[in-house]
């Protein structure tokens, strides 16, 4: 992460902080706690990587209490200018992470992950990240599928994300492309289906 910045690590912290990047919320149902994490608040270009991983071990790891935990990642919206920290700081804070953290971590939920993401993590994702993450990420396509894993009331979702979320269900080829070979995608429509409108209308 290329970073051109005067603040302080503590000054990155608190803004850490109030953009409420990262959030313990819920359980998903199979009763673990769920870390929330919303991409398009991730000030990128204003943030270290020390910063990161400096706020994760303090502020997140130790309300996760060293119990199974998912991850639910919302990459609606994401810029790589804006909000990309890039991939080797990413790899860099995996990397970092408590060997505990790493296998209470049992479930990466990737909502709107978009056609870009499913190709690079379905050719580099088992080589960047090591102790089976790759194998731990599941595609979530739609909100109303993210809902057969967590529980709905308990997770803060922004309404931008439900937005972009109605958007796909009425341009539902948004979707496809050159789709990755990744065995967990959950929630896309399916390629027969006869019409591109919302079901929700029906009742």
């Amino acid at each position: 992460m290329q970073i051109v910045t005067s603040n302080s690590v503590s000054d990155q912290e608190q803004l850490i902080e109030k953009m409420e990047i990262f959030k313990i919320q819920g359980r998903d149902k199979r009763g673990r706690r769920v870390l929330r994490i919303i991409g398009k608040f991730l000030p990128a270009r204003e943030l270290s990587t020390e910063s990161l991983k400096k706020y994760l071990e303090e502020k997140i790891f130790p309300k996760l209490g060293g119990r199974p935990f998912s991850v639910v990642y919302v990459h609606t919206d994401v810029q790589k200018s804006d909000n990309f920290p890039g991939i080797s700081t990413l790899r860099s804070i995996y990397e970092a992470l408590p060997i505990n953290i790493k296998e209470n971590l049992e479930a990466v939920y990737f909502v709107h992950p978009g056609l870009q993401s499913k190709i690079f993590l379905a050719t580099f994702g088992r080589f960047l990240f090591s102790g089976g993450l790759y194998a731990k990420l599941k595609y979530v396509n739609r909100l109303d599928s993210l809902w057969d894993h967590i529980r709905r009331q308990e997770i803060e979702i922004p309404e931008f994300v439900y937005d972009h979320d109605e958007t796909l269900e009425y341009r539902p080829m948004m979707d496809y492309g050159m789709e990755s070979d990744h065995p967990r995608v959950y929630g896309a429509p399916a390629m027969e289906s006869p019409t591109p409108y919302s079901m929700r209308c029906i009742s």
